[in-house]
Parts: structure tokens; C-alpha cells; sequence
């Protein structure tokens, strides 16, 4: 069968690899097109557009390459049409992949059909996190989405309790690549012994509004301990180096595993890496800048439908991991908070304990594999 994937960042591209790579075991005729990455095109198929022309982030700069976003939507709708897939898979970036849902959903019926072309399914791979803000893509999810699989356990009661809206929850592919690279990794690897990570996210943005504060916080340390900054694969290393000039921290590239597999303590920028870290149980802080800080700390409590912003204190449902977001986030709160984990402290213990309780729900499934089954099976038995 034809699929086409659709992912719009570092974190994406990593999924939708792997689950490319098991529709690949379980479907000997897969082909592939995709707007995706690197780990992407090492499975085979075909890059339309790499994910670092699509990853604009904030409203300012989404504004400024407005024309460039609008003109990589149409090439996709238009390479879907041309191409004919059996099924799309949207992974996360719902700004991007629901407009494409909707494309798809409104080729039902229309002269597309007449004219024989083959209308795909719509997977949704990765789900919105609508749970968090802009519940009302509830309705759009719901119109034009065939089938949602989920990766996160406490989607499963919003969707279907609260939306009545059925999905398949798959298990966690994070927590499934932890478990794999820790099968492999060779426990010798002395490279990052009693060292500091620090992970400041994905995107350029995200990097210069946390990156400076996390080496502030990190400097009394550096004669005690390596502070390692992990570099994300779709930043060029020429970018971390404005911030570190003069600095006491060492920037790896691509080693993000294996720095968290020795790591003694971490600062994270909320999101995936802070499921990331807590897989690897290394005790964290987790830190997100904004600005005007009273003002979004009070749309915060207005606005998101949820208490916490990383996914460790959201699939806990409490609160396992300090978050400094909006006007709690300081210099000198992420340096007392990470002091109060590093050895020898008791709330360092207590956070590892807690850990435990979110390994234990995200569960064992191999997201991948079974996500990669149900479409299959899905698509064997529609008409």
C-alpha cells in the first residue's frame, strides 16, 4: 500500500521513522512519500519537503514566512491528489496536518471520486494536544480524521469520555526507544560521568530564550561537574555557538541518548526530551521562558485546560517535576531548584520514586508495531 506521512519537526520525523520502518516489516509492497527528515529518508521513499522548511514557530514568525507555509501546503495537497495514497499519516503539527485532513476529507465526494481517484484514509499518528488549548479542533478532528492513534494513556478518557470520540491508544514510542537504545547501550561508556545535561529544545526560538539562563543557572557548578548541552538535530551547531562563547559548557551533537544514559541531573525545555529524561530517570528541572511573564502566567491559568505543561507531570497527574514557566521561571529558581536534585538530596529520591509511577502507565506496547498492525488492518477492510 501507498502512504503519506506528514511530519513537521525533529520529534516527528523520529516517530514517523520508526513507524515506517514497521509498516515496512508488516507490508512488503509499502511505498512512501513524505514531508518529513532525515531519519525519514533513511527508510526509503520519497522527501518532498524537509521538515526545517515547515518548522516555524510563534505568531511573528509565522507571519513573516506566511507565503512560504502557504506554498508548502499547496505542493501537498496537490502531491496527495497526483499521488494517490492508500492512506495519509499526519504525526502531530496539527496547524499544518489538520488543514490537510480537512483537503482530503472535502476530496470525498467531489469530482475526485467521479473521476476515479483514490480518496486516502486519514490517520492521525501523534495526536493534537488539544487536551492542553484550542479544544474546539475537537469538531475538525472529528469531521475529517478516520482514525486518531494515541501515545499518550490519559488522551484515551478526553477523547472517548469527554468527546466520545474513539481512538486507538498504542503505547509510547518514547518510551519504547529508551528501552531499546538501553538494551544496546554499552553501560562502559564513561564519556558524560557525573555531568549536567542540558536540553533547550528543537527550535531556534526556544534555544536563545532558555539556553542563556540554563548556563547562568549551570556556572557555579562546572568546576564539580561536565555541563554538557545536547544539540538538537535540526539546529546547525553554528547557531549554539553564539551562546557559548566564554562559557564553562560543552556542546555534543546527535548524543542526546547516550548523555542522558550517564547523566547525574538535567535542565529540559518542556516537551518530548522531559519524557525523554524521565525514561532515562535522571532527576530534572524542567524550564520554559516566555515573555511578559505575570502577564502569560495569568493567561496560563486562563487559557491551557491543563494544570501542567510537561508530559511527566501529565501522564502522573501531579506534580513529579518542577516547571518554572512564565513568571516563576528565573535564573535563581532553576539553579536552587536543580541544586535540591543533584546527589545526596532528598527530593532527588522522591522524584525517582515518582518516575516509576510513569513508566508504570505508559506501559510496554510497541507503539510503532501496533500502530503500524491497526492501520494495516484498517485499510485491508475498507471498502
Amino acid at each position: 500500500m501507498k502512504y503519506y506521512l506528514i511530519a513537521g519537526e525533529a520529534s516527528g520525523d523520529l516517530h514517523a521513522s520508526r513507524l515506517m520502518r514497521a509498516l515496512k516489516e508488516q507490508d512488503e509492497e509499502a511505498e512512501f512519500r513524505f514531508f518529513g527528515g532525515d531519519l525519514m529518508a533513511a527508510e526509503g521513499g520519497t522527501l518532498v519537503k524537509h521538515y526545517r522548511e515547515l518548522a516555524y514557530m510563534g505568531f511573528i514568525p509565522v507571519l513573516m514566512h506566511l507565503r512560504t507555509i502557504l506554498r508548502n501546503m499547496k505542493r501537498c495537497k496537490l502531491d496527495i491528489t497526483e499521488w494517490q495514497p492508500d492512506a495519509v499519516i499526519l504525526v502531530d503539527y496539527p496547524g499544518f496536518n489538520l488543514k490537510i485532513a480537512k483537503y482530503v476529507h472535502e476530496m470525498r465526494g467531489t469530482r475526485c471520486e467521479i473521476r476515479g481517484t483514490r480518496v486516502p484514509k486519514v490517520y492521525y499518528y501523534i495526536s493534537p494536544k488539544i487536551w492542553a488549548w484550542k479544544e474546539y479542533r475537537i469538531k475538525a478532528i472529528k469531521r475529517d480524521v478516520d482514525e486518531l492513534f494515541s501515545i499518550l494513556p490519559f488522551e484515551v478518557a478526553f477523547f472517548e469520555q469527554k468527546h466520545h470520540y474513539p481512538i486507538h491508544y498504542v503505547g509510547n514510542p518514547t518510551a519504547q526507544e529508551v528501552r531499546e537504545f538501553l538494551s544496546r547501550y554499552e553501560v562502559r561508556d564513561t564519556r558524560y560521568e557525573k555531568c549536567i545535561a542540558l536540553l533547550a529544545g528543537s527550535r531556534q526560538q526556544e534555544i536563545k530564550d532558555n539556553l542563556p539562563a540554563m548556563i547562568e543557572a549551570t556556572r557555579h557548578l562546572a568546576g564539580e561537574y561536565d555541563i554538557v548541552l545536547a544539540g538538537a538535530p535540526s539546529i546547525d551547531e553554528d547557531y549554539y555557538k553564539q551562546f557559548l562563547v566564554g562559557s564553562h559548557v560543552r556542546l555534543v551533537m546527535n548524543q542526546t541518548y547516550p548523555l542522558l544514559a550517564k547523566a547525574t541531573a538535567a535542565l529540559v525545555t518542556s516537551g518530548t526530551a522531559t519524557l525523554e529524561t524521565c525514561m532515562f530517570r535522571v532527576p530534572q528541572v524542567v524550564c520554559y521562558y516566555t515573555p511578559l511573564k505575570r502577564f502569560i502566567g495569568m493567561m496560563r491559568r486562563i487559557v491551557l485546560k491543563v494544570k501542567y505543561v510537561s508530559l511527566v507531570n501529565l501522564i502522573a497527574d501531579r506534580e513529579v517535576v518542577t516547571e518554572l514557566v512564565a513568571e516563576t521561571f528565573s535564573v535563581e529558581n532553576i539553579r536552587r531548584e536543580l541544586e535540591k536534585i543533584l546527589p545526596g538530596c532528598a527530593e532527588r529520591q522522591r522524584m525517582l520514586d515518582d518516575y516509576e509511577e510513569v513508566h508504570r502507565r505508559l506501559g510496554e506496547n510497541d507503539a510503532p508495531n501496533r500502530a503500524a498492525h491497526l492501520m494495516i488492518k484498517l485499510l485491508s477492510v475498507t471498502p
